[in-house]
């Protein structure tokens, strides 16, 4: 079982503090996931417009969030 399998099990734990922590690990993952597939769009040549309507958000909020990076 990967370490990201075990994360995603133990989100679900009876334990608060268990559970608690599990969820801000996935967090922090789900954010690095984003940033490189985000980075990736942008290399490729796609437009914040079309990263936006797959990640089901605006434009605006897309842009904002990762322009700091210089995508």
């Amino acid at each position: 079982m990967s370490d990201a399998t075990k994360v995603a099990a133990a989100a679900s734990s009876r334990d608060p503090a268990i559970g608690l922590a599990a969820v801000a690990s996935l967090r922090g993952l789900l954010e690095s996931l984003e940033e490189l597939q985000v980075s990736n769009a942008r290399a490729q040549g796609w437009s914040w417009q079309q990263i936006a309507d797959v990640l089901r958000v605006s434009r605006q909020a897309v842009h904002k969030k990762y322009r700091r990076y210089g995508f």
